[in-house]
């Protein structure tokens, strides 16, 4: 009767081991899709950054009376307002993935630590199995 409840305990504790693996593996997905949508984020705010600075060197280059009261394009006040505009517009979905990213990574944790403890009792539960089929030749053997 023991062995049967310690099969059982096992099969339990394969099936668990193997969801959370799945799980594991359906997070590191979400994960690399986390990293690679804020890469994708920074390089459209770059992008935008470059246009503004494009924008304001041209305007710079191509109108003397600037030229004379600033000694290049970053120094014009409407320049470091749109760089900040822009800066803010994509900060809130940069931290909105980056806290995706950082409740991804405790869940992975998470499920890492209970696969290990899951695996220890495991290697428990084999070896109990073990010794109550030993026990049991054992005792079938003498009796």
């Amino acid at each position: 009767m023991a062995i049967a409840n310690l099969h059982e305990t096992i099969q339990a504790s394969i099936l668990r081991r193997n969801q959370l693996n799945l799980e594991i593996t359906e997070l590191q997905a979400q994960k690399t899709l986390a990293t690679y949508s804020q890469a994708d984020l920074q390089s459209l705010l770059s992008s935008e950054k470059h246009s503004v600075r494009d924008y304001f060197k041209a305007l710079f280059e191509g109108d003397e009376a600037l030229q004379e009261e600033y000694l290049n394009y970053t120094e014009i006040p409407d320049f470091e307002e749109e760089i900040d505009r822009i800066t803010a517009q994509f900060q809130e979905q940069l931290d909105e993935l980056t806290a995706w990213e950082t409740a991804i990574d405790a869940q992975i944790t998470t499920n890492s630590a209970e696969l290990e403890e899951v695996k220890a009792y495991l290697e428990s539960y084999k070896g109990m199995l073990s010794s109550n089929i030993q026990e049991d030749f054992n005792f079938g053997l003498n009796g």
